[in-house]
């Protein structure tokens, strides 16, 4: 099995895929990730014309540490088989399958990935914006996990969870907040990354930084985006903090002392810090190097 490098998730921004014009800008704004969208954002009629378009967009040079997912349409639409043709041609990084309900869903998918040739080291992000999603999660990802093309990345639909459950999604998720909360608990027990819904109103930048740095402390990887604009707040409120940061790396310089190799815990200034910190310190200035050099802003 391919072992990938961790990686920054703060800002993932969805772009339509039938808009070319956006497609070439988002190569330039500074997102973590990038979803060229060829579900909800693409009219039906205009799905093959956005497909060309999005292969023709793909074949270009692309930005060194971006990641590039695809949005296909659900498993058991008509859509889907053309969709990862187009995958097949494009290279993307990951797929994004929408309204996985079931773990059978991923299934589907991988047999269908097999017959059109994807590459096996493709990742698949999942969206949860269902009802059943919510409530077969964990055996979800556990299917996920097993498969080839391997599950890496949950993403929450917050808007279509709302719609179909007909719980109110105002008053700082209130409602929604016991869902959510699993969700992140099913990512970190299985190991795999977790990203927020998205934000609508765009224009309202004190709304979204609030929910942004609720999503934060919640736990989640980053946030999902609509707009150019939110790139930057993402990438600042899902960044450690200068003083994360430098915690991290006396972590890592403790436990890389010749002294301390065989040791689980050790005394770091009147603080016991264990091993499983030095992992975690770890994984984060990794995940900092792959992504941005270390060279990121505090958050609060």
């Amino acid at each position: 099995m391919t072992v990938r490098a961790p990686r920054l998730r703060r800002s993932v921004l969805y772009v339509p895929a039938s808009n070319p014009r956006a497609m070439a800008k988002s190569w330039t704004l500074g997102a973590d990730a990038v979803v060229f969208d060829l579900e909800d954002a693409v009219a039906p009629a205009a799905k093959p014309t956005a497909r060309e378009a999005l292969v023709a967009e793909l074949a270009r040079e692309r930005p060194p540490g971006l990641e590039v997912v695809i949005r296909v349409n659900a498993v058991g639409t008509d859509d889907l088989v053309a969709d990862l043709q187009a995958v097949q041609r494009a290279r993307p990084d990951a797929i994004l399958v929408p309204k996985v309900g079931d773990g059978t869903d991923l299934r589907v998918l991988a047999d269908a990935a097999a017959r059109q040739g994807l590459a096996t080291d493709l990742a698949v992000w999942a969206m949860v914006e269902t009802a059943a999603g919510l409530a077969r999660l964990d055996s979800i990802v556990a299917t996920g996990l097993s498969l080839r093309p391997r599950l890496e990345c949950l993403v929450v639909g917050t808007n279509d969870i709302a719609k179909e459950t007909g719980v109110f999604p105002g008053e700082r998720r209130a409602y929604l907040m016991p869902w959510l909360m699993n969700v992140v608990l099913v990512a970190r027990h299985r190991g795999v990354a977790v990203l927020d819904g998205v934000w609508n109103d765009f224009k309202d930048t004190e709304g979204f930084e609030a929910e942004a740095l609720q999503a934060s402390r919640m736990a989640f990887d980053g946030k999902t985006l609509i707009h150019p604009s939110q790139v930057e707040p993402a990438n600042r409120l899902f960044s450690p903090s200068a003083e994360a940061i430098e915690d991290a790396r006396r972590i890592v310089a403790l436990f890389s002392d010749p002294a301390h190799a065989a040791a689980n815990v050790v005394n770091m200034d009147g603080r016991m810090v264990e091993r499983l910190h030095y992992e975690q310190a770890r994984r984060l200035l990794e995940r900092l190097e792959r992504s941005t050099g270390g060279d990121v802003s505090s958050r609060p």
